[in-house]
């Protein structure tokens, strides 16, 4: 067994987590040919844009579309002229800018863009882009070290055998699989491999708000998965060629590596492209905001789905690291999958899949029950958590009064869920929680299923 906060493992003499380098942000376009969108596309967002918000400066409406002053004026310029927007004067504040709106014509083409799609935002960048950003910061072309790991897993107590496991399914890229009864921390390493990438030492990726596949959008960048990080200033670096500052492509958003979590409510559509009728845009599936991150499929097996029809979606992803997407047009495209599977399940693996599908599934860890040592450990840390004073003799009660009598196996989560249990009980009678056998014995009849079958059997 193995404590991975042992100064054997993490101490003066252990070498420091390495980072992965930060992504490289690329320039800022200084051309809608750079860009590599369409001038229409363009001019469509700005118009929407003016509909959406009313009255724009060229500051204001380059702050939205996350578009550099020469191409926002060279729009604004081609609308004044074809009499879709107007100059209502100068705008307030530093430099000579004006105030733009929408004249009547503007109004009815931008209605006919908003029927078209509803979609107001910073530009997308092109599908090539992002197919080459996602390869080129690739987490999985760095190490992860024995003290990325350790560092990750601090807070869990696991064997040295499933954190070598770990080690070596983490480095190779390929999907883990995470097997063994509920309740023993499967879910709690998913999770902690995704603070390891997502963390200081697994660095920032840069993510896209939306990308464009056939004059199509679709948004990838989610607040509610991805964490911003502060941008370089607007300076941006110094090119050593001219000497001057460069600034970066603001339609790219520094981030922290995601993790993306899915759980019973899986379904198979909810891995294709999700396609808003009332929007008409598109939302990127879970596995694309994923890219550069760890996509965690917890309680496999759950899921409304036959486990075979999910299993049979991955084969190609998971062999291929791509993924085929297909837009309501009929036209099917590529998009890179490059993220960390992490599949958890209490279900054995046999009556899941085949063995294709397993002799794909490269790493298969079992994550089993705590030896009485491990379980000793982690009640110790949530007493100390709780300021609970520990007594070996209380863990020692509970093996004869409960796992003992009522066959019940003993799990890494119980320490957890009994002393919450007892700090529960505590609050309710107005006294300081212990372990003495009253509190114990009223925790392990609100938590235990004493009088189930499964557990006197």
């Amino acid at each position: 067994m193995t404590n991975i906060q042992d100064e054997a493992l993490i101490g003066e003499g252990a070498d420091q987590p390495r980072t992965i380098p930060a992504p490289e942000f690329p320039p800022e376009p200084s051309s809608i040919q750079e860009m590599g969108l369409s001038r229409a596309l363009v001019t469509r967002l700005v118009v929407k844009a003016f509909y959406a918000m009313g009255e724009l400066t060229e500051a204001s409406l380059g702050k939205q579309l996350m578009l550099p002053y020469s191409i926002v004026k060279q729009i604004l310029t081609s609308l004044c002229k074809e009499k879709y927007c107007e100059i209502k004067g100068p705008a307030d504040g530093v430099g000579i800018m004006f105030r733009y709106v929408l004249t009547d014509l503007g109004l009815v083409r931008a209605q006919e863009y908003m029927d078209t799609s509803q979609y107001v935002g910073p530009a997308p960048v092109t599908l090539a882009q992002f197919q080459s950003m996602v390869h080129r910061q690739s987490a999985l072309k760095w190490p992860f070290t024995r003290p990325m790991l350790e560092m990750a897993l601090h807070h869990l107590i696991l064997t040295r055998q499933v954190c070598d496991q770990l080690g070596g399914a983490v480095n190779s890229g390929t999907p883990i699989f995470l097997f063994g009864d509920s309740g023993n921390g499967k879910t709690a390493i998913a999770e902690a491999l995704g603070e390891m990438l997502g963390g200081e030492g697994g660095g920032a990726t840069l993510l896209p708000y939306a990308i464009e596949v056939d004059e199509q959008i679709i948004e990838i960048y989610d607040p509610a998965i991805h964490v911003p990080l502060e941008p370089p200033s607007d300076s941006g670096d110094t090119s050593a060629a001219s000497g001057l500052k460069q600034r970066y492509d603001r339609r790219w958003v520094l981030c922290r590596r995601p993790t993306v979590f899915t759980g019973g409510e899986l379904t198979l559509p909810m891995l294709d492209l999700c396609f808003n009728p009332i929007s008409k845009y598109y939302a990127a599936p879970p596995q694309v905001k994923a890219s550069g991150g760890v996509f965690i499929i917890d309680d496999f097996g759950r899921q409304q789905v036959p486990p075979q029809a999910l299993l049979n979606r991955w084969i190609v992803p998971l062999e291929k690291r791509v993924d085929y997407l297909t837009l309501h047009t009929g036209k099917k495209f590529q998009v890179p999958f490059d993220t960390l599977v992490v599949i958890c399940t209490n279900i054995e693996p046999q009556k899941l899949a085949d063995e294709a599908f397993l002799r794909r599934m490269r790493n298969k860890i079992y994550v089993g029950d705590p030896s009485a040592e491990d379980y000793a450990e982690i009640f110790r840390r949530y007493c100390g958590k709780y300021n609970i004073q520990f007594e070996a003799r209380a863990i020692e009660y509970l093996k004869q009064q409960y796992y003992s009598r009522y066959r019940i196996a003993a799990r890494s989560c119980h320490p957890r869920d009994l002393i919450e249990q007892i700090v529960s009980i505590a609050k309710f009678y107005d006294i300081p929680p212990s372990l003495e056998p009253w509190f114990l014995d009223r925790a392990c009849q609100n938590y235990l299923l004493l009088d189930s079958p499964a557990a006197t059997a």
